[in-house]
């Protein structure tokens, strides 16, 4: 029998055992990454360059862009070596590393969302007290609970799925190290106390969500009572790549986290675990800049200047 001290590593589950379809499998996980590296690089620099967009609800997608970099940087670039490389397996401690930085950054980004919710309910149904409740110094104390609460919550959770028995063996139903994963190997009596930090987990999930729609609810009444018809449009031009953002999180983490073991395998869990975990990264950005000409606009104004730029340092070189 062993147990979690006498493991030095984990053996993660492989999209293939055919070398065709794992390097198929790293090109398509590159080009995901490179999407997500791009699109959210390119979010980051237009919203700290263009003064125009130094606004609340652009301040939180900013971070919303740092999360999903982080995020999608956690798990992807592993999983690409392992296909590359023809290997499974992960060190004791970059499991524990893996699952911190994970839940760490998903439970920040949620929290984001939450707030974000937040502020397009303010923009929206208080517009006369926007300014004054979203302050500069107030969006900043979200943006610290939302990575605060995040730290902990990853403090709490890795502590605890780390400090069990493992007496199940060492090879992880995922392609990384995810914690429902780590506890199937855990002993039946030892992970009584893991399932209700996990059940807390999902009061809190809940909770956020029961505001998120809460705030939109408001948000829609507020909008059918505009008169002008092109007040509405635009009230909904800013709520809905949120409200894309939000729906996608919720329902690919939710159908995860709460699905029927019944139907589980380890085919569904690997497919479901993409969907929550590897390709929000890459689409918010596109999500976000779809319908935000002002976001657009300035993304136009990174790419011209860093190609003008390049230009002259090309005509600059000696011939």
């Amino acid at each position: 029998m062993s147990n979690s001290s006498s493991i030095a590593e984990f053996i993660l589950l492989p999209f293939s055992d055919t070398r065709e379809l794992q390097l198929l499998h790293f090109a398509l996980f590159l080009g995901i990454y490179l999407a997500a590296l791009l699109g959210n690089g390119l979010i980051l620099t237009a919203v700290a360059c263009d003064h125009r967009l130094h606004t609340p609800m652009y301040f939180f997608l900013l971070n919303l862009a740092l999360l999903d970099l982080g995020c999608i940087s956690t798990t992807v670039p592993k999983a690409m070596a392992n296909s590359l490389w023809d290997t499974r397996a992960i060190s004791y401690a970059g499991c524990a590393a893996q699952v911190f930085l994970f839940v760490f950054l998903i439970s920040a980004e949620y929290f984001i969302l939450t707030f974000m919710a937040y502020d397009r309910y303010v923009a929206i149904c208080k517009p006369l007290h926007y300014r004054t409740v979203m302050a500069s110094r107030a969006c900043a104390q979200m943006a610290a609970a939302a990575w605060g609460s995040g730290v902990l919550h990853a403090l709490l959770l890795t502590a605890n799925t780390f400090s069990l028995s493992l007496c199940q063996g060492n090879a992880v139903d995922q392609f990384f190290c995810e914690i429902p994963q780590i506890l199937k190997l855990s002993c039946s009596h030892s992970y009584l106390r893991e399932v209700g930090l996990l059940t807390f987990s999902g009061f809190v999930f809940w909770g956020c969500f029961a505001f998120i729609l809460f705030s939109y609810v408001q948000i829609f009444r507020a909008v059918l009572k505009m008169p002008s018809e092109k007040g509405q449009h635009k009230a909904f031009s800013t709520c809905l790549p949120h409200l894309v953002v939000v729906s996608v999180f919720i329902s690919t983490a939710a159908f995860a986290g709460f699905k029927s073991p019944s139907i589980s395998s380890p085919s569904l869990d690997l497919v479901t675990t993409v969907l929550y975990s590897v390709m929000p990264p890459a689409m918010n950005p596109l999500i976000y800049s779809m319908r935000n000409q002002e976001l657009k606009n300035a993304i136009w104004n990174v790419l011209l200047q860093i190609f003008f730029s390049n230009r002259k340092v090309l005509i600059s070189l000696p011939k």
